[in-house]
């Protein structure tokens, strides 16, 4: 076992003891890793229209810091829109859709307007067009855009004190 998947562990652990205290959202400092710099990560297990996904990922701050901008601004870009995470929110609740059928969840009055969000959430590697010509997210993006959302939420306050 490494000292990211002790650290990870121990994390866990702290906030299932802040939980069961009745506090949540306690932070919890977690001890230095071997490089001194210290590790940020997220993971999951869920099961939506489209699956069985499990994913964790760790990662140090100066790599994060480090890679290159384009494509994550792409994917916050796509997602930065309501009508786009109503497509995302669909697509996690049904599984893989037809156009017709994300144009209704979407609410949108045309073909045209669809296919210009879908070109954006295609386009960064949120969602993909299966063989049948349905959409589908892409099974590596469920947990992090799940993440995503649940991190702005975060970041908005809407997720208690």
């Amino acid at each position: 076992m490494t000292t990211v998947d002790l650290v990870q562990r121990l994390a866990e652990l702290e906030q299932r003891v802040a939980a069961l205290e009745g506090d949540e959202r306690e932070t919890v400092v977690l001890p230095e890793t071997e490089d001194g710099g210290g590790a940020v990560g997220y993971g999951g297990r869920v099961s939506l229209g489209g699956g069985r996904v499990t994913w964790q990922v760790d990662v140090t701050p100066e790599r994060a810091l480090a890679l290159a901008d384009r494509p994550r601004i792409e994917v916050l870009a796509a997602l930065a829109h309501p009508v786009r995470v109503d497509i995302v929110r669909s697509l996690l609740a049904q599984g893989p859709q037809p156009a017709a059928a994300l144009q209704e969840a979407a609410r949108l009055g045309s073909t045209g307007q669809l296919y210009h969000h879908l070109k954006a959430l295609t386009g960064s590697g949120v969602v993909e067009q299966d063989k049948r010509g349905s959409y589908r997210l892409r099974s590596a993006a469920t947990i992090p855009v799940l993440v995503l959302l649940a991190a702005a939420s975060d970041v908005a306050g809407q997720l208690g004190t």
